[in-house]
Formats: structure tokens, C-alpha cells, sequence
């Protein structure tokens, strides 16, 4: 039977349809996939200069998914013509969402934050501007850098997006993007990488490119933006670009953020070898918080000790910050020594009884104001002129951070017995910085009261208080502390949680040894290391954290509360006698189960545990670090294939050829972009699980929920379009199938009762199909009256390039908005 056309809705037959006026220039940019996306790959390329002031990678895996969630954000908000400043503000909040998620452990739902969040995310940021201020690039990535750089690069990253989708002015992001580089140049002494610069160059051109292309395309017919003459219209790029400016010149102004050179106590220094990377840790501990290995590097190669097993002390804490930590008494500056030189003054407990021994210490990655010693310092040679010794604090320091030279350090490692320390009477010659505490929680002061009322010494009682700390009593090593549980964080570690690291055991204890009138402080080093050929190598993994407590003549006396598991722990002789509960020798402290963590804070001092269990996705046993990046290159690496001949393919085909050929060949082809897309949600979702599974979890659900509908719709489309190109028997009903969805995803849904012909004429008239669509739709309507009422039922071979001819017509005159996209009414109307 013969077929005519759809008639035309107006006009003459000889008149063609008049096309409707495009969407302004602006419309079409803002629901442009290209803007967001490129916005947020010149962030991210900018972001690389982090490079050369945090070491690792591990920042730029934050980064990534804070871009990413940003861009993603803006993209479905402007899809849903929401205002701009509304846009702005759900980008923070999803920003905000994030940084509660990855850095705290009080978010309601994990990633909504409430007023313990916020004090945790500011005791972070805190903790970051210690690390600034006393370390020297490139400084760890720990927690609270991480933490620092997510925030600010997260900002960058939604001015950037507002500039260039918002405002469509991405010449002026220069200047913004300018500033992220500004900040590490200005830190860093030495040259940035020269490929940061040249990924950096080439994502501004690229996003100049996209935008140029755009303005090309869309406004070759009329008067671009700013070129009407109106005051209103010309104001706003000006405005734009001239804020661009001032904030560029600005950022370059506030690039004195960080110290070289500079401790608590110390003025900027600028000496030999100033501003070179190397290792140091910071003069404080915290009561709450995570642990994070880093990177494993070489600090120090000892020789000398033969097979004594030592702890090397770089620093000693003098005061309780309640609720907080252990820190230095007025940070540091009224810290005083006398010049290093020949003979040093006897350390206290020092009565010169005891062999001096030889110790030669070569610095290999230690860069800090500290100089790391051996029990009872005598003699030190070979240390840089500037070093000065505390005989009270016993350490060795000086007031600009250094490379130190190898020096050899003459100590004395002789130990008292407990029988000596049970006979030492209490002396009062320390400074009152050593017995102060206050603002210590009653039910701590009734605990540590509880543990020595059976003693009759202070040795016993300081044993008594170290035994407490038990996997008997409950306490677990983990590079986590227990999520809070109590407002008082100290009562809350020996009461509740009763887990955590170095850092905690040892605040701990020290408080409750000043609670039982004991003077204590908290020491920062090193335990002992590893056997390497002929010498110790001590590295960033045996950075750790004790308890010194004093008895008179005896000096200062080493007790570790902390339930080490992997050899590395130390039991001083005069706690290897007798049993603790009866039955368990003191040497022998064991943690039932250790959990380790890859994400915390690196400045504080690290404890490590070699044979540790494997718990979730932050275990750091040795193969897994190496198998999740394996894993994720793996990703990203088919994503980047299935994205190219996606992208490819798209660009080869030719508008008068079929749609695809059949065949396994034509399957996998129209499946690619969903496996690409699945890809990259797969390698998103990896990433997020090295900072928590729940994180990884909701990021999953939350992408599965933007693009699943839009999935969803893609398989029933592509379903529908193998059949078409097959020619199979259903190939029409699956053709008016898709014909109708496809004016559902665009408001104009086709009743059940209209017939082939009424529903083409209103397709027509509704989305101003071209000459081009107009043919196929008259083919389409043949073949599909031909299939329910012809009587042979034979497939036309015609139909797959109607089809395809219809559908590019659809694409050019009607374009779906984001919104139909991501949320085709098609598959809530059950158009499918």
C-alpha cells in the first residue's frame, strides 16, 4: 500500500517548516558536557604541581573524586535550571560531604557533618598548619595535609567550574589556575616538575579550545555575548575577568603560607641544604585520630649498638593539653641548651658509672630541628655548629630545620634494676612543667587511684599503670582510635575505646602517671629498627611514641605502653621480672588483633606492625598496596580503550550508512559506551575504597542512582536498534517502540490511541524535523503499517536507514536537555 507523508503543520507544501530560534548561546554551553568536564580536567592538571610539595600519590586520589563529584554535581543541578548560586552551593556542600566522609569519624550517615565533625575537621586543619609550619617540603601526605589539599584544591575546582560553565568565561579561570601553582613554586625551592607545567598548558589551551569551538559553532549567526552594546550585557564578562585579576594577584600575595626553616621555638632559617625534602615529625600528640605509614623511606643507618635493642629519642613532650595532647611547654620557644661541644653535663641518673658507648648515626633522609640520641648522651661529634643540648628535656636540637652531618654519639645505656627504682626516694628538682596536670576528668583521676592502691612505691605503681594497658584489660593496637563515644577524649581511651596507637597508649599513661604524682613526659623517636648487612636501618615506619618517667638519681625511666605485635617493641630489663596478672611474662605484650590504616596523619609519630591481620580496604599488608594499584591501573587503563573507540567509532561513522552491521562485532560496539562507562564508575568506586568501603559504597549508589535511569534507557535503546539493524521479524515494533520513547524523553509522550499517522504528524510539527527526518518518518510510518496489517510479514531493508536518518533528525532540531538524559521520562512512563 502507497504511504504519504505526515502533512506539514502550516504554510504552503511548497513552503518548508520554519525552524524554531536555538537556544541562546549560554543555555547550550551550561548543558554542554564538554564545560564541566574540561573545567575539571584543567583543575586536576593544575593540581599535579601539588607534586613537589606532598609526597605520594595519595592526594591525588582525593583530588580526583572531588573534582569529579563537583563537575558531576554542577552538571545535574544546571540540568535541573537550578540558579547558579544554588549550583555554587550544592557543589560545596557535596564538597563539604566529602571531607566529612574521608576525614572525620562523627559524620551523621558518615558524611553529614554535625558539630563534632566540624571541631574534628578543625583540629585537622590545625594539625595541617603545625605540619606547615614545622616541616619542610615535600612533607608526608598525611591525614591532615590530605585533608588541606582536598579543601582548597576542592575550592579551586568549584571557581573553576563556575567560571567556565556559569559565566562561560574560561580565559579568565588563567589567572585562578595561575594561583594553584603559585602556592607550591613559592614553597618549594627547587624548580616544579617541567611536565606539570606542560599537562597544565595543555588542559587551559584545550579548555580555550572547547570553548572557541563552542562560540564557533553556536554564535557564527549572531551577535556574541558583550558585543550588543548593553551596559548590563557588557558588564558582566569585564566583571568577571577583573575579579579573575584581583584574586590572581591576591593568591600570589598569600603565597608565604609556609615555613622553611621554621620550629616552635626557632626563626626561618635558611642554610645549607635549606628547603631540600626530607623527613621530620612534629613536637606533638593527639588523644584522637588515625595513623598513616606513608611511604617507607631510609632515615637513619646506626652502627655500633651491636645486638642491644635501643629506642632513639629525637624529642620529649612536657605538657597535657586537655582533651587535646602532649605538646611543648610555650611551643617550644623557651626551649634552652648549651652549645654542643666536647663534654656535654650529665644527663640526670648519669653518675658516669656506666661504659660510654660508641654510636655512629648517618642521617640518610632526616631533615627536622631534632637530633636523634641513645640513652645518656656524653659526647657527640661531627654535629653541625648551631646544635644545642637540654640537659633537662635530654635533647639535642637546634633552631632552623637541617640535613645533619653523620655524627658519633658516646652514651650511656646502663639500666637501673627494679630493685633500685623501688628504693629511690621521690626528689623534687624538676621544673614544675614536669608535674603539672589539670583538667583531668574525675573518673581518669579515680581509675589511675584504683590501679596503685596497693602499692607502696612509685616503680610499682608506674608498673601497675603500665600493666593496665593490656590486651588482658581490653586494649587493641589500631592505627584508629574508637569512634567517640565520650566529650572527654582522654577518659573516653582508657574507659571505652581502649583503641588506638602509639600516640594515645603513651598520652595516656603520662597523664596517669602525673595523676599518681609521678613526673612524666612523652618521648618521640624511633624504635629500634631492622638489621641491614652491617648496620640498623631505622626508617619512617619505626617512628613511635613512649613514656619517660622520673625517679631522682636514677634519671629518666623508659616504659612503653604500647601492645606492639611485630617485634619491634622493647621491654626494658627492669619490667622482665615477674608475671603480669600471674601468669604472662611483662615482656610479652600482645595484641589479640591489629588493624592498620593507609590514610592518617603522618606528621604524628608511626608505629608499624609487619605481620598484622588484613581487616577492609585499609590494610596495608605488603602485597595489597601493590595489588589495588595494580588493579586500578588495570581499570583505567581498559576505560581509557573502551573511551577511545567509543569516541573513535563515533567519529568515523558516516550519516548515510546503517547504524551498525550485525554481528558479535555490532553487539560489542553498541555495548562500549555503557562498558566504558561501567569502567570508570568501577575505577571511581576502587578509589574511594582506599578511604573507606562505606565511602566507596555511597559514592557507588550515588553515581548508580545519577546514571543508572539513564543506563537503563540505554539498554532498551540499543535492545531496540540490534533488532532494527538485524531486520528481525519485530524490527517495526521495536522501531515505533522507540519512536515513542524517544518523545517521551522529550515531553511529548504518544497516547496508546493515536494512531501511526497522527502520532507522525504531531512528532513533525512538535520537534521541526528537517527534510531528512521527514523522509524517514514517512518511511518509518510505511513499514510499520505495512508490518500490522500487510499479510507477508517479510522485513523492509529500508528501515534500519530511516531509522537512523529519523533519529539524527530528532538529535539536530529537538536535543534532549541533561535533565531527559539522566531522567528519560520514557522509562518512568513505562514507554520502554
Amino acid at each position: 500500500m502507497s504511504t504519504t507523508a505526515p502533512p506539514r503543520p502550516s504554510g504552503s507544501a511548497a513552503t518548508p517548516p520554519r525552524r524554531p530560534a536555538s537556544p541562546h548561546p549560554l543555555s547550550a554551553w551550561r548543558g554542554s558536557l564538554l564545560a564541566p568536564a574540561a573545567a575539571g580536567i584543567a583543575t586536576l592538571c593544575a593540581a599535579t604541581s601539588v607534586t613537589s610539595v606532598v609526597s605520594g600519590l595519595a592526594w591525588f586520589g582525593y583530588l580526583f573524586v572531588a573534582v569529579l563529584l563537583i563537575a558531576a554535581t554542577g552538571l545535574a543541578l544546571r540540568s535541573l535550571q537550578v540558579p547558579t548560586v544554588l549550583v555554587g552551593l550544592g557543589q560545596l556542600v557535596v564538597l563539604l560531604f566529602l571531607i566529612t566522609g574521608a576525614f572525620t569519624t562523627h559524620g551523621i550517615l558518615q558524611v553529614i557533618p554535625g558539630p563534632e565533625a566540624f571541631g574534628e575537621i578543625g583540629n585537622t586543619l590545625s594539625a595541617a598548619a603545625e605540619q606547615i609550619r614545622v616541616g619542610l617540603p615535600p612533607v608526608e601526605g598525611s591525614q591532615p595535609i590530605l585533608c588541606l589539599v582536598t579543601i582548597l584544591i576542592g575550592l579551586v575546582a568549584v571557581l573553576v567550574d563556575t567560571l567556565t560553565v556559569a559565566a562561560a568565561a574560561p580565559a579568565a579561570t588563567g589567572l585562578v589556575l595561575l594561583c594553584v601553582y603559585a602556592v607550591p613554586a613559592a614553597l618549594s625551592e627547587e624548580m616544579l616538575p617541567w611536565w606539570t607545567f606542560l599537562l597544565g598548558g595543555a588542559a587551559f589551551a584545550g579548555l580555550l579550545a572547547v570553548d572557541g569551538n563552542h562560540r564557533h559553532r553556536r554564535w557564527r549567526t549572531r551577535e556574541a555575548p558583550g558585543r550588543s552594546g548593553k551596559p548590563g550585557v557588557l558588564s558582566a564578562p569585564v566583571a568577571v575577568v577583573a575579579a579573575a585579576i584581583v584574586l590572581g594577584l591576591f593568591g600570589g600575595a598569600i603565597t608565604w603560607v609556609g615555613t622553611v626553616g621554621r620550629i616552635p621555638f626557632g626563626n626561618g632559617g635558611d642554610g645549607p641544604g635549606a628547603g631540600s625534602g626530607g623527613f621530620g615529625i612534629q613536637p606533638f600528640t593527639e588523644l584522637r585520630g588515625m595513623l598513616d605509614q606513608g611511604a617507607n623511606r631510609e632515615l637513619f643507618k646506626v652502627r655500633g649498638l651491636g645486638t642491644d635493642r635501643r629506642l632513639l629519642r629525637a624529642m620529649t613532650l612536657d605538657t597535657y593539653y586537655p582533651n587535646k595532647g602532649w605538646g611543648l611547654h610555650d611551643e617550644g620557644r623557651s626551649q634552652q641548651g648549651v652549645p654542643v661541644g666536647p663534654q656535654l653535663p650529665p644527663a640526670p641518673g648519669d653518675d658516669g658509672s656506666g661504659a660510654a658507648r660508641k654510636i655512629d648515626v648517618e642521617p640518610a633522609s632526616w631533615r627536622d630541628n631534632w637530633l636523634p640520641v641513645y640513652g645518656a648522651p656524653r659526647v657527640i661529634d661531627g654535629a653541625a655548629n648551631g646544635y644545642l643540648y637540654d640537659q633537662v628535656s635530654g635533647t639535642v636540637f637546634t633552631t632552623r630545620s637541617e640535613v645533619p652531618p653523620a655524627y658519633t654519639e658516646y652514651a650511656s645505656l646502663k639500666e637501673p634494676t627494679a630493685q633500685e627504682l623501688r628504693v629511690t626516694p621521690r626528689v623534687e628538682d624538676l621544673p614544675p612543667r614536669y608535674t603539672q596536670i589539670d583538667r583531668v576528668d574525675d573518673r581518669v583521676r579515680a581509675k589511675t587511684q584504683q590501679l596503685i592502691a596497693s602499692e607502696s612505691n612509685d616503680f610499682d605503681r608506674a608498673s601497675a599503670i603500665w600493666r593496665y594497658f593490656t590486651a588482658q584489660n581490653g586494649f587493641v593496637y589500631d592505627t584508629k582510635t574508637a569512634p567517640a563515644n565520650d566529650s572527654d577524649a582522654l577518659a573516653d581511651f582508657i574507659l571505652n575505646g581502649k583503641r588506638g596507637f602509639c600516640e594515645q597508649f603513651a598520652s595516656a599513661m603520662a597523664v596517669m602517671l602525673r595523676v599518681a604524682g609521678i613526673p612524666s613526659r612523652v618521648a618521640i623517636g624511633f624504635t629500634p629498627g631492622v638489621q641491614v648487612n652491617d648496620y640498623l636501618s631505622i626508617t619512617t615506619q619505626d617512628a613511635h611514641a613512649w613514656v619517660e618517667a622520673y625517679f631522682g638519681d636514677k634519671g629518666w625511666v623508659t616504659f612503653d605502653p604500647t601492645p606492639l605485635s611485630d617485634g619491634r617493641g622493647i621491654t626494658p630489663s627492669y619490667l622482665q621480672a615477674g608475671t603480669q596478672d600471674g601468669n604472662q611474662p611483662d615482656d610479652t605484650q600482645v595484641a589479640p588483633s591489629t588493624v592498620q590504616s593507609s590514610a592518617a596523619p603522618t606528621g604524628a609519630p608511626r608505629d608499624t606492625e609487619q605481620n598484622q591481620q588484613a581487616q577492609g580496604p585499609q590494610d596495608t599488608d605488603e602485597g595489597t598496596p601493590a595489588a589495588v594499584w595494580v588493579l586500578v591501573g588495570v581499570l583505567v587503563a581498559l576505560a581509557l580503550v573502551a573511551t577511545v573507540l567509543v569516541v573513535a567509532g563515533g567519529r568515523r561513522r558516516r550519516p548515510d550508512r546503517e547504524p551498525a552491521a550485525a554481528g558479535f562485532g555490532a553487539v560489542l560496539k553498541n555495548w562500549l559506551p555503557l562498558i566504558a562507562a561501567a569502567l570508570w564508575v568501577a575505577v571511581l568506586g576502587v578509589l574511594t575504597w582506599l578511604v573507606a568501603w562505606w565511602f566507596s559504597l555511597i559514592v557507588v549508589l550515588l553515581l548508580a542512582g545519577l546514571l543508572g535511569p539513564s543506563a537503563a534507557r540505554d539498554v532498551g535503546r540499543r535492545r531496540r536498534l540490534q533488532e532494527i539493524v538485524s531486520q528481525r521479524p519485530g524490527a517495526a515494533d521495536a522501531a515505533w517502540s522507540e519512536l515513542r520513547a524517544e518523545c517521551a524523553d522529550r515531553g511529548l509522550p504518544i497516547p496508546p490511541s493515536d494512531t501511526v499517522r497522527v502520532a507522525g504528524q504531531k512528532l513533525a510539527a512538535k520537534h521541526h524535523l528537517d527534510d531528512e527526518g521527514r523522509d524517514g518518518l514517512r518511511t518509518v510510518i510505511g513499514v510499520v503499517e505495512k508490518s500490522w496489517y500487510g499479510e507477508d510479514g517479510q522485513g523492509d531493508p529500508t528501515l534500519p536507514s530511516a531509522f537512523d536518518h529519523l533519529r539524527r533528525s530528532l538529535h539536530r532540531n529537538a536535543p534532549l536537555s541533561w535533565k531527559g538524559r539522566l531522567f528519560p521520562k520514557s522509562l518512568f512512563r513505562g514507554r520502554d
